[in-house]
């Protein structure tokens, strides 16, 4: 099984997101594009205890927590699509975006566009904040819009019921699992919920 994990938004929960599934199949974790520190693949790595999981070099690390585009322009770096090779393995793989959907990467492609061209079907994580329905919505209209696999949505953080009802009754695709407001993020709370997930997957 391979999954990209794309969100609404920044700070969405993308990096815990693939924590649990990195943990819950056992999977590798690969980060295309890294912006700024810490970096994800090391957050990642201290979450999941498993022994299966191998984590892939990132194609592109960027020193400005920023948008890839911006980065890489401070950085003096041309972020190309053609140079995102996804990693060969035989095992399950788990790839984190950067940000949201429509974040850029250079003038021309979006992060969604990795997804694309590396034919992975997304899991889009839902935050519910004031505003969230609406780029909920917006991120899911873009998705049918362009015919993008989506294998699901997982909301994270506190709960809204009336929010969650409303982007859930429009969505065309499942929810897989929804994660409250966690205040301590470790080991342990990621292999419990890990092991929630394999039940549904």
């Amino acid at each position: 099984m391979e999954l990209f994990v794309s969100a609404i938004g920044t700070d969405s929960g993308k990096t815990l997101i693939s924590a649990i599934f990195a943990e819950a199949l056992e999977a590798d974790y690969w980060k295309p594009i890294q912006s700024g520190n810490p970096r994800d693949t090391e957050t990642v790595r201290s979450l999941v205890s498993n022994k299966k999981t191998h984590f892939w070099q990132e194609t592109y690390v960027l020193n400005t927590p920023a948008s890839p585009h911006a980065s890489a322009k401070i950085d003096g770096v041309k972020v190309s699509l053609d140079f995102i090779e996804k990693p060969i393995t035989n095992n399950h793989l788990i790839i984190e975006g950067a940000g949201g959907l429509l974040v850029p990467i250079n003038d021309q492609d979006y992060v969604v566009d990795i997804a694309m061209r590396l034919k992975v079907p997304i899991i889009l994580v839902c935050n519910l904040y004031l505003g969230s329905i609406n780029h909920s919505l917006l991120s899911l209209c873009y998705l049918q819009q362009k015919g993008i696999q989506v294998r699901g949505l997982v909301f994270n953080g506190p709960s809204n019921p009336e929010s969650e009802r409303i982007i859930e009754a429009k969505s065309p695709w499942p929810t897989i699992m929804k994660i409250p407001h966690l205040d301590n993020v470790d080991t342990r709370t990621v292999s419990k919920y890990a092991i929630e997930l394999k039940a549904i997957l």
